[in-house]
């Protein structure tokens, strides 16, 4: 009984001094219908994050969601759909860029990227080849212009 006490205890020390558990971190971008790059913006638009990360999108004013694009999202990387005026966190799950819309004011040009670890150059032409609505498009590009 002791002996499985001390186990436990050790097994807790571990996970908590892994560097995973140390690292991880939650950004919070926020969802707002005005911000510095005009209408219908994420803030901040662009994210670097790594692996075991969150991200966690928050509405600042009504009418917004924040869901994956499916066209835009790492191989294996479990999609994130939030409900309309509700906060939603992306669990950052692989290494690669996650490609994020307001469903609502896609068209207007609300989307956001988050880069995870040192995407391929295979990656980054895929993420540009993606067709988008002309607003988001310019935005994305902006957005990908920052990945390295």
């Amino acid at each position: 009984m002791i002996r499985s006490a001390i186990f436990g205890s050790l097994a807790v020390a571990v996970l908590a001094l892994s560097p995973a558990a140390a690292s991880a971190k939650d950004i919070v971008v926020h969802m707002k219908n005005s911000g510095a790059d005009g209408a219908m913006v994420f803030e901040p638009s662009f994210v670097k994050a790594a692996v075991g990360d969150t991200v966690t999108f928050k509405p600042t004013n009504p009418s917004h969601n924040a869901e994956t694009m499916a066209n835009m999202l790492p191989a294996g990387a479990t999609a994130m759909k939030g409900a309309m005026n509700k906060e939603v966190t992306l669990t950052v799950s692989k290494p690669g860029l996650y490609g994020i819309k307001c469903m609502p004011h896609y068209s207007m040009g609300m989307v956001a990227l988050v880069q995870a670890g040192k995407p391929s150059a295979a990656d980054i032409a895929a993420a540009k080849a993606v067709k988008l609505p002309p607003l988001a498009g310019k935005r994305m590009a902006a957005a990908l212009a920052k990945v390295n």
